[in-house]
């Protein structure tokens, strides 16, 4: 794919959507981080109704750490590998009040030395809360860079790698979102909406749909 149709992609996706936002509901960066760290193999859909009842209780470190582990699973037991997540929220919390004052760190380093905190999340924190041109690749942006041929790779490390170096500039910041909606709405996984699809003209996939 030659740099002309990545940028036509990038401005039809932006007119469709000019101020994509996370689907995932926070009103802080610590609540952001949470958010994404429950959302692993869960639903945004899932994860906000587990923290609509979690934030409004614990919404700090130190409030989250006074809940304990057991607490804190109440209020997400209904979201995949609760006891796992849990576990390193609490630890999270707890390296979070020791190490950086209850503040949610704006690097990388810091971000991945956090129990449950992998590069994916790092990534989503850092481009959602700190506006750093960064792309969190999940499933949904894996497979649209590889579907459409925009930056095609065989790992998700890959990928992120390759669309840091071919998304045009100006749409950085908020490619990671663009993609992410592309993908859970439109390009899906078993059958792809290609009649619905704004950039089906440009698109590389050679097994369009009706």
């Amino acid at each position: 794919m030659n740099a002309e149709k990545r940028h036509e992609i990038f401005e039809r996706l932006r007119a469709e959507n000019p101020h994509p936002a996370t689907e995932l509901h926070y009103a802080s960066p610590f609540e952001l981080m949470m958010a994404v760290i429950l959302s692993a193999q869960a639903t945004d859909k899932g994860v906000n109704k587990a923290t609509a009842r979690l934030f409004p209780v614990a919404n700090t470190p130190a409030a989250m750490l006074a809940l304990g582990e057991e607490g804190l699973r109440e209020h997400i037991k209904t979201i995949g590998l609760f006891n796992s997540k849990g576990k390193n929220i609490i630890e999270t919390c707890r390296l979070l009040l020791e190490r950086h004052r209850g503040q949610v760190p704006d690097n990388r380093a810091a971000l991945e030395a956090l129990p449950g905190v992998g590069r994916k999340t790092a990534n989503v924190v850092l481009n959602i809360a700190f506006g750093h041109p960064t792309l969190a690749v999940d499933t949904h942006i894996f497979r649209v860079a590889n579907r459409i041929n925009l930056a095609p790779g065989k790992t998700p490390l890959e990928v992120e790698k390759r669309l840091l170096r071919l998304v045009p500039r100006e749409f950085l910041q908020d490619a990671h979102h663009w993609l992410i909606l592309h993908g859970r709405y439109t390009c899906i996984a078993r059958r792809p909406r290609c009649g619905a699809c704004v950039i089906e003209d440009l698109c590389e996939f050679k097994e369009k749909t009706g």
